[in-house]
């Protein structure tokens, strides 16, 4: 009896699998140093955590040029020129870095979706295998039990 397809073996099969890498490592090992720290930079200035350390600076540089004593206050209000001269150069150093991060997060979605589709063309290929398979135990039942029914 000749199969209506040719699929392969399970030991051609074992042979052409190629093993599933983790692509999220793969991609952080290819990055610089630079494009780590800014990877860094952006996951971390994301955070609730820095968030709070800024909120928590904020309410104290501001409360302490208010209520302190006069001849301990750096920035008086209600100018806070200091202040907003700090703020502003973490915000014109932060933008750029969390840029890149940015830049370099959408590289790595990118690659997680290209593994995604070659994990998933190699799925369909070893789904087409095994129905192709099933076919085949179909016919050899079928074969067996009309040579049964014969006798």
């Amino acid at each position: 009896m000749e199969y209506k397809h040719n699929p392969p073996t399970l030991a051609e099969l074992r042979q052409s699998r190629k093993l599933i890498k983790n692509d999220r490592i793969q991609h952080l090992m290819s990055l610089s140093v630079s494009e780590r720290l800014a990877v860094f930079v952006h996951s971390h200035v994301g955070s609730v955590g820095f968030f709070l350390l800024l909120l928590f600076w904020t309410i104290f540089w501001l409360a302490w040029n208010i209520f302190a004593p006069m001849e301990y206050r750096f920035d008086p209000a209600p100018a806070f020129v200091i202040w907003l001269f700090t703020s502003n150069i973490i915000q014109l150093i932060l933008l750029p870095v969390i840029m890149v991060g940015q830049n370099i997060e959408g590289r790595a979605s990118e690659w997680r979706a290209q593994t995604d589709f070659e994990i998933n063309k190699k799925a369909e290929h070893e789904i087409e295998v095994i129905i192709a398979h099933l076919e085949n135990q179909n016919e050899l039942l079928l074969e067996l039990i009309r040579k049964i029914e014969r006798r």
